[in-house]
């Protein structure tokens, strides 16, 4: 009777397995589930192409209010298609030893990895904000691996260019920025004007500039650069990575100053470079932002809002927010927007927006597409 009640639950087991159909769309904003039939726990993710297969790194969150931290680490997927997805564990794990900076129970948010093929290693940057702070420490932390889905071995975290200026912002125009009066009440508009003046980036000029919403971004030339939200998220920086993308180099720049940028997304297409931010709302939508330029480390110019769609759409980026633009592979200049929909009351069930990225005049634009596949993508 045992060998008959073990035969049938496998029986069970293999008929649930085996009438699982795989995903053929995409299904905005639904649960996604994974190969073990688990919503992808991958939030703020990064997107990697290696060896024709792509791999998807992201925040694990836990269920409840307290789910944004990081009490587990980064986790990994890879997937041939894009729409089914292969759960690979966690790629960066948390450390249990309160000396560390990356203790259980600080802040990890939006990890990207790249690849160097002078190294042969896989880095990792992503936002770190220590346990029990909040997010006044905005540190960016880096790792690196000998494999692509880990484990990454964490390195260091810190604030980024201390002692340095920018290669936009000449030595007599530093020395002219009055420091912050500390006794005026703050407000919005004060802290945009702050951004403005430079008086925010004087203000942690010696101690290293603030870095929260960051991606990373690797030229035709295999050059990577490491784009942030800084100056409490007022101003981004684009920062050159050494050749072997485990640090900073002393060449970036301040852009957007007092323009209240987060959340920067980054791709390339016929030579122009493209960037979706998202405004400062916290956890809640906001519209979303466009702009574009002719060389990384040069002048940027905002395009608008990229959405299309009704007025509520527009306003929220069809409610959810931008974390990274995914080459399709084979198929020339097709891309599509990775956005969350944040549920910060339940983090874990947060969900992912993907649109295909449409062009106008060689402009991008989103429309919404509650179901939608690869096939939209012509070439």
């Amino acid at each position: 009777m045992y060998k008959y009640i073990l035969l049938l639950i496998f029986s069970l087991l293999f008929y649930n397995c085996s009438t699982t159909k795989p995903y053929t769309k995409f299904k905005t904003a639904e649960k996604w589930l994974d190969n073990n039939k688990v919503h992808i726990n991958a939030h703020g993710g990064g997107f990697l192409i290696y060896n024709k297969t792509y791999y998807w790194y992201g925040e694990h969150k836990i269920s409840g209010e307290k789910g944004n931290k990081a009490m587990v680490g980064v986790r990994i997927y890879s997937s041939k298609d894009l729409y089914n997805w292969k759960n690979e564990g966690v790629a960066l794990q948390m450390i249990k030893n309160t000396s560390s900076k990356l203790q259980i129970g600080s802040i990890v948010e939006r990890p990207k990895v790249i690849y160097n093929k002078k190294t042969n290693k896989f880095v990792m940057w992503f936002h770190h904000e220590l346990k029990d702070q909040a997010y006044k420490a905005a540190l960016t932390g880096v790792a690196v691996s000998d494999n692509i889905t880990g484990p990454f071995e964490y390195i260091n975290s810190f604030r980024i260019h201390a002692n340095q200026l920018p290669i936009n912002l000449l030595q007599k125009d530093f020395d002219s920025i009055l420091p912050i009066n500390e006794n005026q009440k703050l407000t919005k508009q004060i802290r945009i004007e702050q951004a403005k003046l430079g008086q925010l980036f004087k203000r942690d000029f010696e101690n290293g500039q603030m870095s929260r919403d960051m991606t990373l971004f690797v030229d035709d030339d295999e050059t990577a650069y490491h784009i942030t939200a800084s100056e409490e998220n007022q101003t981004l920086l684009i920062s050159k990575l050494t050749d072997d993308y485990l640090s900073l180099t002393n060449d970036y720049i301040r852009i957007f100053p007092g323009q209240r940028n987060e959340a920067p997304a980054i791709f390339k297409r016929k030579g122009k470079y493209f960037m979706f931010t998202s405004g400062l709302t916290g956890w809640n939508p906001n519209p979303g932002k466009l702009a574009i330029a002719d060389k990384l480390m040069g002048n940027w110019t905002f395009l608008g809002n990229p959405c299309r769609g009704t007025k509520e759409e527009m306003a929220t980026t069809f409610w959810s927010q931008s974390t990274y633009v995914i080459p399709v592979i084979g198929k020339k200049d097709a891309f599509i927007f990775a956005a969350d929909r944040w549920r910060p009351k339940n983090p874990i069930d947060g969900r992912y927006v993907w649109l295909p990225v449409q062009f106008e005049n060689d402009i991008p634009f989103l429309e919404l597409f509650p179901h939608w596949d690869l096939s939209i993508f012509k070439n």
